[in-house]
């Protein structure tokens, strides 16, 4: 049998397991497994992909409906000349008798499984039973959810089954590989739509994807059709229906998923006998009840909505669009059933949707607000409103960061009189699309068309945009000019000034005003608790306290910010708040939590073209990985995290970033070096250079030191240093003390090293910063060991070691034991005496010698689990040991004498 050209998409797997079957079935281990699924999941394309790759004997039969009550109708479609007289034992005896003569394994596929003649089952079953040197593998296919399957064989399959695989629907991912294997490339929100609209059922997205005009695929709403086949189907079924039935099923359709049965009845005008029209139409497979009972209805799925709606004439479906409209309570939905029954412009509908599109967007709903902006736009005759209207859809479409959506209306727009608004919404996608040179032109371009006296809306709106583009830029004066110009023109309580207001904040501190921001944003807070507001104020926060050391509240705020139910929550800002919450769980150790983060942001990176927060989400990727050793996955991920020189600084600066903690990882001071070059120039200044917001000056300043250019080294921290100590940033100022103290340390002075890494030290004491207390004591034990202080660096790098050990980070562990081997002191200690503990540390010593968890000793004592992590670093140091195994039998060995 010849492979099948259709390619082989969302089954490898189950592949991968029936050919599994069919090894155990050749060492005389025989099976009879069930492959289910909906119909269209590729059983058959399955079937025959299998028999394909097969090289032994293989049987195929294919049943149907009008064949399942013909005895032995399967086996003899595999064997037309095999007896099949005297009842199913006595032809499973044939059959084995059959197979002993052939040479291999036997594969045999039932398609169609679910229509299959219950004796040839049977048969095929004893076979497997009672024969087990036949080396058979029997494979039937049946579909799920098939009201007109025969009853006795679905039944009879899971009693007879050896073995069962379940096909799933294709997700997304796997649509588009399919559409692509057909030649058809979709954006990822377009496979997201025609995966929902065909429930992943790879027949009717094959289907779709050959009869649906090519352009269709380009545009960012199409409205899908059923299939050919589907809509055929749905014709037939409505033509045997009776007049209620019909009339209930097509104000299903009207009224779409989640419809209560009274409103479908009202619209149907169905009067009497509900129940029974309720029966019947659930009987015909068209429509079904909501999983909460017998109040909902709805569709089967899109495929039979479209079908039903298509099959209306063009005069009762506007109809019953209109009368439905009146039943419903939801404004918005109210609205789009008046919009679905108007073929003509309609300016009363029109301005209504303007309104309510208008209220939502000072929710910061965006989406919903994009959704009635597009409607309003097409039940509008006015030409320069209806201008206005687009553009302000693909503003919003861009606020709810469908960068897609709105890329795809872009030669609508440009298509309009210049106006700047226009330009205003152009140079916004540009700023999400990572375009600074457009972002530039179409702003200011905007600026200088408005009149702000006159049109003072428009100006705020132009204003906040220039609030971000600054933002991305790093320039944070001007970020802070533009928001207050904008409150100043909007109003304070706008959309445009809160989104102002949110970023704001970011700007005062980059400035140098933290706590001026923490104070903004409290009050801000208290006026936006709810909405999709929220959450922008969220992830600001979060974004500062993660500038500011408060890495714990950071996490708390930024994982509030990250989903986007927030009325239609922004794809943009939530990709924000998962950028900088995977560099807050990287900071904090959580290292598989940072990597889940980037994961699962990876596919909304790719759905929603925004670019700008890419660089800033691998970067944390590329960090894991380098630290980990794993090379090539870091080499991929830098890849991914690439930025060139003339994108955003917000882009570019986590990629030079990202450059030199590989370098960094491989002991690659020069390279270091290299890729932070670009950092020392004068486009990086401000809010670059401001402590706290990118940590790239002590890795320099190390990097200057290894490469034996301690002067730089020198000039180079001085005005970091000073910077980072009139802010009072405690991580910022630990991390250049640590290369301040390497630097004292090459240049001979080991006392002045050491008090600098002390301080260091002592100023990350009580912060959240797992990798920079790891970092900073390498570094330190490092320079006491090169200093000849064999006895301390023993005990500082064995902190290091462990705390680098706990996050996962080979390379480092790795220096750190090859550091430890070179100082050749680090031995057990017994002689050390625990009276050189502290009371708690003495009590902390004695739970954990006796085997205790961090978690279980925190409890006895009442303390809290980070706190017991410290004092143990700190027992370590103090007694010269590097674990707890080492703890459990230094406490041994000193109540040894106790004991005697």
């Amino acid at each position: 049998m010849t492979g099948p050209a259709q390619p082989l998409i969302g089954q490898g797997d189950a592949l991968a397991d029936l050919e599994g079957l069919v090894l155990r079935a050749g060492e005389h281990h025989c099976g009879f497994v069930v492959v289910s699924g909906a119909a269209g999941t590729g059983k058959s394309t399955l079937g025959r992909r299998l028999l394909a790759r097969h090289e032994g004997p293989a049987w195929w039969a294919t049943a149907a409906p009008w064949e399942s009550r013909q005895p032995y109708g399967v086996v003899a479609q595999m064997q037309p000349d095999l007896d099949v007289g005297a009842g199913p034992v006595a032809v499973a005896e044939r059959v084995a008798d059959r197979l002993a003569a052939s040479d291999g394994t036997t594969v045999a596929v039932v398609d169609d499984g679910h229509w299959a003649d219950e004796e040839s089952l049977q048969a095929l079953a004893s076979v497997v039973r009672h024969h087990p040197r036949a080396r058979l593998l029997v494979v039937a296919f049946a579909v799920t959810g098939d009201p007109r399957a025969r009853a006795a064989t679905l039944e009879l399959l899971p009693r007879i089954a050896t073995a069962e695989i379940r096909l799933s629907p294709l997700t997304a991912a796997q649509v588009n590989e399919f559409a692509a294997a057909r030649g058809v490339v979709l954006h990822p929100s377009i496979a997201e739509r025609l995966c929902h609209h065909t429930q992943g059922v790879a027949r009717h997205i094959a289907q779709l994807l050959d009869e649906v005009p090519a352009a269709t695929w380009t545009r960012f709403d199409p409205g899908l059709p059923a299939p050919a086949a589907v809509a055929a189907r749905v014709r037939e079924l409505l033509a045997g229906c009776s007049p209620a039935v019909r009339g209930f099923v097509e104000a299903t359709a009207v009224l779409g998923p989640g419809t209560a049965v009274r409103d479908a009845a009202l619209l149907a005008g169905v009067e009497d006998g509900l129940l029974t029209v309720l029966d019947e139409a659930c009987a015909t497979g068209l429509v079904c009840l909501a999983a909460r009972g017998l109040t909902e209805v709805g569709p089967a799925d899109p495929m039979v909505r479209a079908a039903v709606l298509a099959a209306l004439a063009p005069g009762r479906r506007s109809g019953l669009h209109r009368r439905a409209a009146g039943l419903v309570d939801d404004p918005a939905r109210k609205l789009r059933l008046l919009v679905a029954a108007s073929p003509v412009p309609d300016p009363a509908v029109a301005d209504r949707l303007d309104a309510l599109a208008t209220e939502r967007a000072s929710e910061g709903a965006w989406a919903e607000a994009a959704s009635l902006l597009i409607d309003a736009s097409r039940l509008t005759e006015d030409r320069l409103e209806r201008e206005s209207r687009i553009s302000r859809a693909v503003d919003a479409l861009i606020g709810a960061g469908d960068v897609f959506a709105a890329a795809a209306l872009v030669p609508e727009v440009e298509s309009l009189r210049e106006t700047p608004l226009r330009n205003a919404v152009l140079g916004y996608l540009a700023v999400v699309r990572g375009r600074v040179a457009e972002a530039e032109s179409r702003l200011g371009r905007a600026w200088r068309l408005v009149n702000a006296e006159r049109d003072p809306d428009v100006a705020a709106l132009i204003c906040q945009r220039y609030v971000l583009h600054a933002l991305v830029r790093c320039r944070a004066d001007d970020l802070v000019t533009w928001a207050d110009r904008a409150i100043s023109l909007a109003g304070p309580e706008a959309p445009a000034a809160v989104e102002a207001a949110a970023i704001r904040g970011l700007g005062l501190a980059a400035t140098g005003r933290a706590r001026q921001a923490r104070r903004d944003y409290a009050r801000l807070g208290e006026r936006v608790r709810h909405g999709a507001q929220a959450q922008r104020v969220m992830m600001a926060r979060g974004w500062l306290n993660l500038l500011t050391d408060a890495v714990d509240d950071a996490r708390a705020e930024l994982e509030s910010a990250v989903p986007t139910t927030f009325l239609g929550g922004s794809t943009r800002i939530s990709l924000w708040a998962r950028a900088w919450l995977a560099r807050a769980q990287f900071l904090a150790g959580a290292w598989d939590d940072a990597m889940r983060t980037v994961r699962d942001a990876a596919p909304l990176l790719e759905r929603s073209g925004i670019v700008l927060t890419g660089p800033l989400l691998h970067w944390t990727e590329v960090t894991v990985h380098a630290l980990r050793g794993e090379w090539e996955q870091a080499e991929q991920a830098l890849l991914r995290c690439d930025a060139g020189p003339q994108d955003y600084e917000i882009m570019r600066v986590p990629t030079y970033l990202a450059r030199a903690q590989v370098a960094e990882a491989r002991a690659d001071s020069a390279g270091v070096l290299r890729a932070l070059h670009p950092l020392t120039q004068s486009w990086a200044a401000a809010g670059i250079d401001e402590p706290g917001h990118w940590p790239w000056h002590d890795m320099y300043a190390h990097a200057l030191v290894l490469e034996g250019r301690h002067e730089e080294a020198d000039a180079f921290l001085l005005p970091h240093e000073r910077l980072a100590a009139a802010r009072e940033h405690a991580s910022a100022r630990a991390r250049l003390a640590a290369a301040r103290g390497r630097l004292l340390g090459a240049q001979g002075d080991p006392a002045a090293a050491a008090a600098a890494f002390e301080q260091a030290l002592e100023l990350l004491e009580g912060l959240p910063l797992r990798y920079d207390h790891a970092r900073v004591a390498f570094a330190y034990g490092q320079t006491l060991r090169r200093a000849g202080k064999r006895r301390e660096a023993d005990a500082v790098l064995t902190t290091a070691r462990d705390g680098f050990a706990t996050m996962g980070a080979a390379t480092y562990v790795e220096r750190c034991d090859r550091e430890l081997k070179a100082g050749g002191v680090h031995a057990l200690r017994a002689e050390r005496a625990f009276n050189e503990l502290t009371p708690q540390e003495e009590a902390v010593a004695r739970l954990v010698a006796r085997g205790l968890s961090n978690r279980e000793a925190a409890a006895e004592l009442f303390l809290s689990t980070k706190t017991v992590q410290y004092h143990l670093t700190r027992i370590y140091t103090k007694l010269g040991i590097r674990s707890r195994a080492e703890l459990a039998a230094l406490r041994g060995a000193s109540e040894e004498p106790n004991r005697e």
